[in-house]
Parts: C-alpha cells; sequence; structure tokens
C-alpha cells in the first residue's frame, strides 16, 4: 500500500511539474541586425528590443500608451452617420463614403501609436559577438562577445522599470539616449502598411540633457501630451556597470505621472540582482501556470514562446495587446496599421489562447480596457448609429475612439458581438458570479438593445441589418456591403442573443431570458451552398482565397455549429473547412494558417491542424518568432511576402494548439480530441476548462494513461472518457457517475481532486 501511494504521489507530482524548458529559448550565434529580429523584453506597460545598429547595441525603448490621440481629420462631419451610409449605398453613390470615412485613415499619420526611444551602446571596439540567449524562463537577455564582455537586461516582470548590466567591459561605458526621428524630410506618406514617416507627425523634437550619470528624453506630443524616458547608471565594480531606464507618460486633464526620473531613482536604490530575484519569481508563477509536451519539437518550442510573448506583453493593469503590443516599430516610421486596436480580429485573436492556457488575469486587461472606454463607445454609438445600446468602432485608439478606415468593418455594427464573446469566455472559464453580474451580462444586455435597435425584419419576417458586411470581402467597395445578413454578421448577432438569455438566466432573469430568446428565434439559418458549405452571404458563395475566414465564424470562434452536434453539422464543418483550403492560401496570411488550425481542430483533423501550425511556425515567423504576416520562405504559402509585424497570428498559434489537446466549448471535457494519430507521447499539465477545471493528461504509448481534474469553484462537469477502462486512483471530494455512454457525470466541491488512470482492459 505504502509503495501504491508513493507511486501516485511521484505520478501527480510529474504531471504538475513546469513544463518550460531551455530547449525552448532564443538563441543566436550574434545579434539581430534589424527591429524585427530583436529580442523581445517586456511587462505588459514597456517593452525593449535588444538589437545591433550599425556598430552599437541598441534596446528600442517602448511604452504601451503612447499615442497621439488628435481626432482624425475629415472623419466627424455630417455625413458620419450609419444613415448616410445606408442611403449611399442604396443609391449605390459609394465614392463619397470611400472620400470621407475610409480616406483619412491612409492620408493620416495620426492618431497613432508612437515609439518611445532607444538607448545605444557603443560596442564597435568589442570584437564580434558570440552568443544571444533568452531564457524564457526568467525573461533574461544575455549577450556575450568574444573580448570576454557581456551584457544581462530585462524588463522587471512587475514594475515600469528595465535593467542592464555589462560585466568585463574593456573601457567605459556610458549610455545613449537617441530620441526617435520627429523631425526632417518625409519620404514616406499616406503608407499605413509600411508606416509614414515619424517626422508627418509635426513635433518639435525633443531635448536631452544629462545630469552625471543619469539622462533624460523629454518629448511634446499632441495638444499637450508628453513623455520622458530616463537612464541611470553606476559603476558597481572596475569592469561593471549596472543601469535602469523607464519611461513616463502625462496626459492633460489625466492624473499627474511618476516622471521616469524619479522611478529610476528610486530603482537605483536596489541591486540588479536583487531586482533579477523579484522579477523571476513573477515569471516563475506564470510559468506554473500551464505547461505542454509534444512530440513535435517545432510547435512546443513556439508555443512557448507564444506564451512568453503573451507574458511580456499581457497585464491586468496596463493597455491591452495592440497590433504590435510594447514593440513599436524602430525604423523611423509610424507602425504597421498605425499600431492601433483592430478589433475586427486583431485583439480578439491575441486574447485566445489566455483562458485554455489559466491565464485569466492577464486576460482582464483586455475587459478592463474595454470597460474604461465604455463612455467613449456609448458616445459614438449614439453619433454614428443614432440608436440606444452599446456598438464599439473596429478600429481605435487608445482611448476607444474610432479611427475609420474600411468602414464595412471600421464601424461594423458587430463589433461589440465580437468583444462580448470575451466577457462570456472570461464568465465560463472563471464562473466569477460578481464578474457575470457586473460587466459580463451588462456588456451582452447592451449589446443586444443595440442589436434589437439597428436591426430590421424582411419580408419573412427575419430579422436583419438593413446593410451587411464580411471583414474583409470586396474590400471597401460597394459591393462589400450585402442587402441580406453575411454569415459573419448573423453569427455574431446569435451569438449575442442566445448568449445574453443564457447569462440573464444563470441571474434569475427570466423575463429578460424570455425576450432575447424571442428575438434570437426571429434570425434566419446560415446561407448555405447546395454542398452544404458556409456562403459568404445568400447572393455569394465562398468564391475566393482570403485571409479572414469570416464565413466560419460560426464554427469557430463562437461555436454555434458544433461537431457534437452531430452528422449535419460535421458535414457542414468538414465541407465549409474543404473549399475553404480547395481554393488555396494565394491570400491568406499568417495568421490564417493559426486560425485554421482552430477551425481543424474544432473538425477533429489533428494531422491538418498540425500541418497548418508546422506551415505557420517555418514560414510566417520572424527568427525572433514575430508573426510577419507575409510567407517569408516565398515558396507559394501565400502571395503577400511581406513582412509587416502584428502578434494575433502568434496568440492564435498557441489557442491553436490547445484546441488540440483539450476541448470543453460543446459542455464537456474533451482530452486530446484533435491531436495527429502519430503523436505517440503527448502531455499537458493545468489547462483550464469552461466551468473552472484544471485538467491535466498523459498520453503514453499511443494510450491515454492518466487523467487528473481539479475543481477550482465546484459544480457538475462532464468528462468524455478517454480510455475504455478506467480507475479513480486519488479522488477529493468529486463524486463520479458513469452514465454508460462513453461519458462520466462529475460532481464537485471547490478543490475537489480527482486522478483517473486507464485500466488498460
Amino acid at each position: 500500500m505504502n509503495k501504491l501511494i508513493a507511486a501516485l504521489a511521484l505520478s501527480v507530482a510529474a504531471m504538475t511539474s513546469v513544463g518550460q524548458s531551455s530547449t525552448h529559448d532564443l538563441q543566436f550565434s550574434q545579434l539581430a541586425s534589424r527591429w524585427d529580429e530583436a529580442v523581445p523584453l517586456g511587462n505588459g506597460l514597456l517593452g525593449a528590443l535588444i538589437w545591433q545598429n550599425g556598430d552599437h547595441l541598441r534596446f528600442s525603448l517602448d511604452r504601451a500608451d503612447l499615442w497621439d490621440l488628435r481626432p482624425m481629420k475629415g472623419l466627424h462631419r455630417k455625413e458620419f452617420s450609419y444613415q448616410w451610409v445606408i442611403d449611399q449605398v442604396h443609391k449605390k453613390d459609394y465614392q463619397p463614403v470611400q472620400q470621407y470615412l475610409d480616406a483619412p485613415y491612409d492620408a493620416e499619420a495620426a492618431p497613432s501609436k508612437i515609439p518611445g526611444g532607444a538607448l545605444e551602446f557603443d560596442t564597435r571596439n568589442w570584437g564580434p559577438v558570440q552568443s544571444v540567449h533568452l531564457s524564457l524562463q526568467n525573461a533574461l537577455c544575455e549577450v556575450k562577445w568574444r573580448n570576454g564582455a557581456s551584457l544581462q537586461t530585462f524588463v522587471d516582470a512587475v514594475k515600469p522599470v528595465g535593467w542592464f548590466r555589462f560585466e568585463n567591459i574593456p573601457a567605459q561605458l556610458i549610455p545613449q539616449l537617441v530620441a526617435p526621428q520627429y523631425q526632417g524630410a518625409v519620404k514616406n506618406s499616406g503608407d499605413p502598411v509600411g508606416g509614414d514617416d515619424l517626422s508627418r507627425l509635426g513635433y518639435k523634437q525633443g531635448d536631452i540633457h544629462q545630469t552625471g550619470n543619469s539622462i533624460t528624453y523629454h518629448q511634446e506630443g499632441w495638444n499637450g501630451f508628453t513623455y520622458d524616458i530616463n537612464v541611470r547608471w553606476k559603476q558597481t565594480a572596475a569592469h561593471t556597470i549596472e543601469g535602469v531606464w523607464s519611461i513616463s507618460s502625462q496626459y492633460p486633464k489625466q492624473p499627474v505621472q511618476e516622471l521616469a526620473e524619479k522611478v529610476t531613482a528610486r530603482s537605483t536604490a536596489q541591486t540588479f540582482n536583487k531586482a533579477l530575484t523579484a522579477h523571476s519569481s513573477w515569471w516563475r508563477q506564470f510559468w506554473s501556470k500551464s505547461a505542454i509536451h509534444v512530440p513535435d519539437t517545432l510547435l512546443e518550442k513556439q508555443w512557448y514562446l507564444e506564451q512568453y510573448k503573451f507574458g511580456a506583453a499581457a497585464r491586468k493593469d496596463a493597455p491591452p495587446i495592440s497590433l504590435q503590443a510594447v514593440w513599436t516599430a524602430d525604423n523611423g516610421r509610424i507602425a504597421p496599421w498605425k499600431g492601433d486596436y483592430h478589433h475586427d480580429l486583431n485583439t480578439q485573436l491575441s486574447y485566445w489562447p489566455a483562458y485554455s492556457s489559466n491565464h485569466l488575469e492577464e486576460a482582464t486587461g483586455y475587459l478592463r480596457h474595454l470597460e474604461n472606454n465604455k463612455a467613449n463607445y456609448l458616445r459614438y454609438t449614439k453619433m454614428y448609429f443614432g440608436v440606444p445600446g452599446l456598438a464599439v468602432p473596429g478600429v481605435t485608439t487608445l482611448d476607444g475612439t474610432e479611427m475609420g478606415g474600411w468602414i464595412q468593418y471600421s464601424l461594423s455594427p458587430t463589433v461589440s458581438s465580437w468583444l462580448a464573446q470575451h466577457y462570456y469566455l472570461q464568465w465560463r472559464y472563471s464562473m466569477d458570479k460578481n464578474f457575470l453580474k457586473e460587466k459580463a451580462y451588462p456588456w451582452f444586455k447592451s449589446t443586444a438593445t443595440f442589436l434589437e435597435n439597428i436591426t430590421v425584419k424582411d419580408e419573412n419576417g427575419h430579422r436583419k441589418l438593413k446593410i451587411s458586411s464580411s471583414p474583409e470581402i470586396n474590400d471597401n467597395s460597394l459591393e462589400a456591403w450585402f442587402p441580406q445578413n453575411t454569415n459573419y454578421d448573423l453569427a455574431l448577432m446569435k451569438f449575442t442573443f442566445s448568449k445574453a438569455a443564457e447569462l440573464a438566466t444563470v441571474l434569475g432573469l427570466s423575463s429578460e431570458a424570455a425576450h432575447w430568446k424571442k428575438i434570437l428565434a426571429e434570425y434566419s439559418d446560415f446561407a448555405l451552398s447546395p454542398q452544404h458549405e458556409l456562403m459568404f452571404a445568400p447572393s455569394m458563395a465562398y468564391n475566393q482565397s482570403h485571409r479572414h475566414f469570416s464565413h466560419m465564424m460560426a464554427i469557430h470562434p463562437l461555436g454555434l455549429i458544433k461537431w457534437e452536434d452531430g452528422e449535419a453539422a460535421q458535414t457542414i464543418i468538414r465541407n465549409s473547412i474543404h473549399l475553404t483550403d480547395s481554393m488555396g492560401p494565394a491570400y491568406w496570411c499568417g495568421y490564417s494558417y493559426s486560425w485554421m488550425a482552430n477551425l481543424k481542430a474544432r473538425a477533429k483533423d489533428g494531422a491538418g491542424a498540425a500541418k497548418d501550425l508546422q506551415i505557420f511556425a517555418k514560414a510566417f515567423c520572424s527568427i525572433n518568432s514575430f508573426h510577419l504576416n507575409g510567407d517569408q520562405t516565398k515558396s507559394g504559402l501565400s502571395q503577400f511576402t511581406y513582412r509587416p509585424f502584428t502578434l494575433e497570428g502568434n496568440f492564435a498559434f498557441a489557442a491553436g494548439l490547445q484546441e488540440m489537446l483539450l476541448q470543453s466549448y460543446a459542455g464537456f471535457i474533451n482530452i486530446m480530441p484533435a491531436i495527429p494519430a502519430y503523436w505517440d507521447n503527448v502531455a499537458f499539465e493545468n489547462l483550464r476548462t469552461e466551468g473552472a477545471f484544471l485538467v491535466s493528461a498523459k498520453k503514453e504509448g499511443a494510450q491515454v494513461a492518466e487523467v487528473k481534474i481539479v475543481s477550482e469553484k465546484g459544480g457538475n462537469t462532464r468528462l468524455k472518457l478517454p480510455f475504455k477502462t478506467f480507475y479513480a486512483a486519488s479522488n477529493k471530494g468529486f463524486v463520479i457517475k458513469n452514465t454508460g455512454d462513453g461519458f462520466l457525470l462529475l460532481n464537485s466541491q471547490p478543490g475537489s481532486v480527482l486522478v483517473l488512470k486507464n485500466g488498460y482492459e
């Protein structure tokens, strides 16, 4: 008996160990020579990129809230009206819409995210670099030169500072603080992808002054906005210096923020090593949240790199992940697509992996941002749509103000519906009743109210938008508007009313639930081809390669059409994916492959999902793992071969691998539902499911050997048995009922723990 207990303890301990390994680290023999290949460091608020700029070591410095918030010139005119757009569509006179509401985004340099600045160190006499190493375990970058000099640097996980320490340096080393190029001739203009020159912003070049071992850069931006960068350092030994840097920002009429120079002065009261110890502790806790182990080393390493970037880019009390998060372009130009918040895909995909990877706290920064900007969204809803309820612009600034652009998507009426899914996921994965009552349901109720007021009934009594679109089909042309609901808009509206009714029921609001169900019933079915494939819209089949799988939203991420629903649903899913694949990837981006992997995982196609993730990792990522959108191999995987960096593809990749390992969206826990048959040995620890359960599992020798379930909040769940026979090796607090249909019904109390093992019979 003692031997059995000891063996069980070892088994459980093995399943809860941290899966992070040095094999996942970034390691190079030289520093990158461009910013989008640099080593990334960050803490959600501050970010740094470590690379070589000519003969200088360079730290590109960024802060998430550095923004030029000027209103988009020419956007807010009397024609800024949904009804005016509808009238122009009906008149087939669409050029004025493009001119007034689309064109300013391309023509104007701002509003826009802006970079911070840079630190440079003259290393020209140190000789070649020997090694560059980013340790994911503690987010520490180490650079070694052949002459014996070395650098250690990190961005503090919890404080608004970055640290560096040089050892064995051959001579005195003084940092240089480099300002962005806000002055100079404009050579690049009207290019939202490549980025306009920063000099288009019209700023007066900021001041840099040094006092002893402290340098401060002060920059004035638009309308009283300012920011400061400070670096201070000290020599701690004959050939060693330690230093710290920070960035502070200040908006007019906002609470006064502590200046960067005061932050660094306070920070230097402690040592580099002491700061590193506290920093490493945060990362140790981060990595303890979940782990995976798969036989495909490329996919496993990429997953850990995505988790690392998520930990470096997301915090509950920092701005959410924008297109580039805290790694704004350092090339003298405005970031691709202005570094803004794209809510027509990009922000949503960036938070896909947070839930099942057990990082709910970091995900709350996204929802906090939406809550903080709610008053601005309500202003926009009234101004543009003229009806009650809540709409959100599809492209926004830091404070949630609309920026225009292709308005089918940047001013889409269903943006708040897709954002509502993240409220729903936070609720389902946390089971936080206060969050449900105070945040999630109010968002759904306001969104549903808006949709009820903005829609009309057609001749068949079906509820519809007056004009509908599907990102980004037919670009921004008149033909991008459809007279009937697209499957994209339809899926989002049906999701909104379905979940509004569900949440109202949980809260005991029966009359509100009944109302939402009544509205839901007024929507038509999805548009299908004769071959049972999802169409773009009733009037347009899926007939082209396209980067955005908006027509399949009902499958993933919304889960309105589930594989588990039976043969009819499976036919739609299988045929829709096959058609999309057969059209080819000519106009896919990297994120398309990541999204397709999620779709194939929902279709239980493990081999297909793994293949798409492999393509993403091999062809669409920089050497530092950044998603560059285009096919960097130029091997026909996409006609896009450019390299604008955005993060959503990275995080959708992580979500895709998690979908292969664990699913719970269909109302039960499904262990390894979509892994390739040839993956004989697989394991994961502490992946989270709906219902607030933490699940760990091991597959050995082609069979699932063990499953561990921890109930965080208590309650019921169902487990699809991953083995023919089993026994409960350990059970604390679960009541188990075998329903005889391949499922277990599990009832638990908070803190219940269950370990099931394969009976091998």
